[in-house]
């Protein structure tokens, strides 16, 4: 027996903020992965952290289970602490492989009981794009159906503590209503998408600034970028380009940007993604 449970990453998140008191994030997984690998032909732990291990036995305590009888493997292409849910995407997808090798494949809402009882949690797992209560688990909206828009991911340096950032959380975030939240947002046009995470990430900027913010949006807007996104309690900066956008051209202001900056560094090219966890 061999199952492997791939569930996304992150670049930071299309909005996050405070409205009517509650905290939200609107997720912005990316094409890039935690894989674990669950096995019964060999024996241990290996590439699990303190969560990843929480999330083992939480997850063996749900199920009624005293240990865990097989080999568990973790490989991520996230960094830690960068916000772009390197902590969320090992939680759920050890919660999910340790399930099915136990017999159960757990629902997304399953895994975001046991996420949240951990860490505030970027809920990448669920299918689409959702807007969420990081806190409490509260799904407020899905959404499904967004372009998937190509995304440089920046790095501004340093690394930021997701527990520590939102200790007090309900506080965290400028009290602005989700553009999800409106019937009429047209989420499945670009610019509009762009827009709405922009004004996000400007309005985080009071809370956890990223330095050369504007100054990146601004000169990828020359090179045809539609705006940009941020982690809001990580480091990482997203410069959203169209969807049809040559990945030539994209790669060139990419560097470009990268060389004219120095604030920023250059981490990898991605795609806006459906979430979810993903069984092979």
């Amino acid at each position: 027996m061999e199952i492997k449970v791939s569930v996304p990453g992150s670049c930071g998140e299309l909005a996050q903020g405070i409205y009517r008191g509650r905290p939200y994030l609107v997720t912005c997984p990316i094409d890039a992965y935690t894989t674990v690998t669950v096995s019964d032909k060999w024996q241990g732990l290996e590439g699990l952290g303190e969560k990843s291990l929480q999330s083992l036995r939480q997850v063996l305590a749900y199920l009624g289970k005293d240990t865990f009888p097989y080999g568990m493997k973790l490989a991520s292409e996230l960094p830690p602490g960068k916000g772009m849910a390197s902590s969320s995407a090992d939680i759920a997808a050890v919660a999910a492989a340790a399930a099915a090798a136990l017999g159960r494949r757990l629902s997304a809402e399953e895994i975001m009981d046991i996420a949240v009882s951990i860490e505030p949690t970027d809920a990448v797992f669920f299918p689409g794009v959702v807007c969420v209560n990081q806190v409490t688990g509260e799904v407020y909206a899905r959404y499904r159906d967004l372009p998937r828009l190509k995304i440089t991911v920046f790095d501004t340096g340093g690394t930021v503590d997701t527990v520590d950032f939102h200790e007090g959380s309900e506080t965290v975030g400028e009290e602005m209503p989700p553009p999800v939240f409106t019937a009429q947002a047209p989420w499945h046009l670009a610019p509009s998408l762009a827009r709405a995470a922009e004004k996000s990430a400007f309005a985080n900027q009071s809370l956890l600034e990223k330095r050369g913010l504007r100054d990146l949006s601004l000169l990828a807007r020359r090179w045809g970028a539609l705006g940009v996104n941020v982690a809001h309690s990580g480091t990482v900066i997203g410069v959203l380009w169209p969807e049809d956008m040559k990945p030539a051209r994209v790669q060139e202001a990419s560097l470009y940007l990268a060389d004219n900056l120095s604030c920023v560094t250059l981490l990898r090219q991605a795609r806006l993604t459906s979430g979810g966890v993903f069984y092979s």
